[in-house]
């Protein structure tokens, strides 16, 4: 109710020829003294969360690292057969 007034009034004094901007310190000062009357929790779907006796779902771990495996210390291949491996076969066209 309260924003639909606060629209409806912005609409009007902007129609006029107001500029609604200089009216913002007032409406803030207005919602900032009414969220004093909220309520600090709201109940939401379940038990209510201070309830030390409230069940709850158990916890699980899982670990970040599961799936590494150590590949070190890893034995050296022959760095010969291993350059030969990738080194362009040449030309045998000529």
């Amino acid at each position: 109710m309260l924003t639909l007034s606060v629209a409806t009034s912005a609409a009007a004094s902007t129609a006029r020829g107001r500029h609604f901007r200089f009216h913002w310190p007032l409406l803030a000062a207005l919602a900032l003294a009414l969220s004093g009357c909220m309520p600090a929790t709201t109940q939401v779907a379940g038990a209510d969360p201070a309830d030390p006796s409230a069940k709850v779902a158990p916890v699980g771990y899982g670990s970040t690292i599961a799936p590494y495996t150590s590949l070190r210390p890893a034995a050296p291949a022959p760095w010969r057969d291993r350059n030969e491996a990738v080194t362009p076969q040449p030309k045998q066209d000529r």
